[in-house]
């Protein structure tokens, strides 16, 4: 993920990285290293990643204690510093499910019992059931194309609302994008950090929605956390992208991949139906919600409504009854049914892809 002006100060900052590792190892090892992966405080600052050009996928990394796509079990809560990191098995696919009866209102009061998971049309054995507030990895990405520029003081409002509405163990980063994309602000749970990410305003260019998109996938990756969430805004179609809606999809359909809110500011925009349908479909397919108000006044509103969803989620985890080396893509249902409820309906991702990642547009 591309950092703002990190191209001016790479190449010092590689220098004397490698003139500290070199007195590091010379000194009897190479410096400790944190559950997420970070150096302590006690060792030298690490340089920031490569400058990524625009267009191409922030590479994939893995967490102390969690292995790559094979969503091996992640490090004990106890090394987390007491952060929840929920724990799963090998060949475990966990759903986040949202159940809802006939008036919108969210159910929470139901036992394993009441569900049924199929995969590719096959009912499964769950093999993890919960239904509490758990944190999230969540990143927030926003359209700063140049007509965005008199709407971002209340989308910034909004965004931070929704992170004040969340659990607070949750981690957050941000990424702002036009025609390229940057990470301005790491995982977080600071208010004053996010803030000040939010507020790297450059309202200019086109809008590469997809390759913001992915690259924020891919950052999620490096998360402690199990739950992985993209909360994007925009107010138009993308049109910068090396990426297209249907690469998109299925990077974000890669297994554990996260769940996608977006909010679509569309107004009077030219293709209104074009972004209108490539949102829903990012949301549909993960199981998230799209958002379409028609003033800035309901933006704050619709953030806690996404709070709340994220908050009232059971997760589901289940073993394949075809292992998932096999590879390939599943399609995923959940049933809901429990007496003294009428009719329940159940959202989450439609499907994911087993093993390996699907190929992208870009490299």
């Amino acid at each position: 993920m591309r950092r703002r002006n990190s191209s001016v100060t790479l190449p010092i900052l590689f220098s004397l990285t490698i003139l500290l590792t070199a007195n590091a190892q010379t000194a009897g090892g190479t410096p400790p290293v944190e559950p997420s992966g970070k150096p302590s405080s006690q060792s030298a600052s690490p340089a920031p990643p490569p400058a990524q050009q625009p267009g191409t996928a922030a590479p994939p990394s893995a967490p102390a204690g969690q292995a790559g796509s094979g969503g091996a079990t992640q490090a004990p809560a106890s090394e987390d510093s007491g952060v929840f990191v929920f724990k799963k098995e090998v060949e475990e696919v966990v759903l986040h499910a949202t159940v809802i009866d006939s008036k919108q209102i969210f159910v929470m009061n139901l036992d394993k019992t009441a569900f049924t998971v199929y995969e590719n049309g096959h009912p499964q054995t769950i093999t993890s059931f919960r239904h509490e507030d758990i944190p999230v990895a969540m990143g927030i990405v926003v359209d700063n194309s140049g007509s965005m520029r008199e709407k971002r003081q209340k989308v910034n409002a909004a965004a931070l609302n929704l992170v004040r509405s969340s659990n607070p163990n949750d981690e957050v980063f941000i990424v702002n994008f036009n025609d390229e994309y940057y990470l301005d602000q790491d995982f977080t749970s600071s208010i004053g950090k996010l803030k000040e990410g939010l507020e790297k305003i450059d309202a200019r260019g086109g809008t590469a929605l997809y390759d913001a998109v992915v690259a924020s996938a891919d950052h999620l990756k490096s998360a402690k956390l199990e739950k992985k969430v993209i909360f994007v805004v925009t107010d138009g179609e993308d049109n910068a992208s090396a990426e297209n809606l249907e690469q998109t999809v299925r990077r974000l359909q890669a297994e554990n991949g996260p769940t996608v809110y977006a909010l679509g500011i569309l107004g009077d925009e030219e293709h209104p139906r074009r972004a209108k349908r490539a949102l829903n479909v990012m949301s549909e397919r993960t199981g998230g919600v799209a958002f379409f108000p028609k003033t800035l006044d309901e933006v704050d509103a619709i953030s806690s409504e996404v709070a709340r969803d994220i908050r009232n989620q059971y997760p589901i985890g289940y073993t394949p009854s075809t292992p998932k080396n096999t590879g390939g893509y599943r399609t995923v249902k959940v049933d809901a049914r429990a007496q003294g409820h009428g009719k329940l309906s159940v959202r989450t991702k439609s499907g994911y892809y087993a093993g390996a990642e699907p190929a992208s547009g870009t490299q």
